[in-house]
């Protein structure tokens, strides 16, 4: 069995982050610039061609050079290049190679929503074997042997291999030894921003005050949303709708997030564990399905409906995590 990497999960994350923002970013640009195309006579070097280039690039660098850092490295220039490889994803699902099909909008949205299930079970699951943490632990003091360890990257060498048995123990102390030791990088521009983007959201899932107004908003928008819908169905206004099986499929996610917000908020006062759970559950449906036909219908312009969903997840499962440490354990 192939040994598993101790980091594959923060690769997978810096694949899709780097993904998302580069199909944000393309969007924007080209929606700015008039959507310019780069050749003539007859020509177009479409960015799919790019995209595929950034993987390749990607590729290369994670198979030449060890170390954590390329790997990191890869998937980054990769998830760029996958970006701009599914952010033309309409000119290759329709006979037109049409770049504006409107549920081009929608794969792309759940293409990232796959790989960000796949991030989390292997987050959740990548519980190594005492020869796997060894494994990790010699390709970290492999890697640092050039240009020397760190104190946090020495530290996470010895965590790994803890319990291993003391002849491994000490033989890979004797290996750090003879690694040089390296001061840690000046923190970056960017490091900062994100440290304090992390502060901001873990200050808001922690105010107490703010678990009511979601719980509110989660019971009421599935079902004003649904309500909507039929509405316009009564009233006429669907007739000028396209994208029939986008309108119905978010409608179906509306009224499953309904039913599951709603028997949340029934259970509040009997079992708050178990009605958190509810509302996880509920925003997770919306999130991967809802969210996929939102996109089709509503296109990029959902982005802020999809940042309103990610910000109640976290203080949804900030609550839930508070209420099961509560729960006593059973007898």
């Amino acid at each position: 069995m192939p040994t598993r990497a101790v980091d594959a999960a923060a690769y997978l994350q810096a694949f899709v982050l780097s993904g998302v923002v580069t199909v944000l970013l393309t969007r924007a640009y080209l929606k700015a610039a008039g959507y310019p195309q780069l050749g003539g006579g007859g020509l177009h070097v479409a960015h799919v061609l790019w995209g595929g280039l950034l993987m390749t690039a990607g590729l290369g660098i994670a198979m030449i050079f060890l170390g954590g850092g390329p790997r990191m490295a890869g998937a980054i220039v990769g998830g760029v290049g996958f970006g701009l490889f599914i952010d033309e994803v309409g000119k290759f699902v329709t006979t037109r190679t049409d770049y504006f099909y409107a549920p081009a909008a929608g794969i792309i949205y759940g293409a990232f929503a796959l790989l960000v299930v796949l991030t989390q079970a292997v987050r959740g699951r990548t519980r190594l074997t005492p020869d796997e943490r060894t494994a990790n632990a010699l390709d970290m003091v492999l890697g640092g042997v050039p240009g020397g360890l760190t104190a946090r990257r020495r530290a996470a060498v010895l965590r790994l291999v803890r319990g291993s048995g003391p002849a491994t123990e000490e033989a890979v102390v004797r290996l750090l030894d003879a690694v040089p030791r390296r001061e840690p990088p000046p923190v970056r521009f960017w490091q900062r921003w994100a440290a304090r983007g992390r502060r901001v959201v873990a200050w808001l899932t922690a105010r107490r005050w703010l678990i009511w107004p979601v719980v509110v908003y989660l019971v009421v928008e599935p079902v004003v949303t649904v309500v909507a819908v039929l509405v316009d169905g009564v009233t006429g206004e669907l007739d000028q709708q396209r994208e029939w099986g986008a309108v119905l499929g978010t409608s179906v996610a509306a009224l499953i997030t309904a039913v599951l917000s709603v028997r949340a908020a029934l259970r509040l006062r009997r079992d708050p564990a178990d009605a958190f759970r509810l509302f996880k559950l509920a925003l997770l449906v919306d999130l991967l399905f809802g969210q996929i036909f939102n996109f089709t219908v509503n296109q990029f312009g959902a982005v802020s409906a999809l940042a309103v969903d990610l910000l109640l997840l976290g203080v949804v499962t900030a609550e839930h995590r508070r209420l099961c440490r509560q729960v006593p354990p059973a007898d």
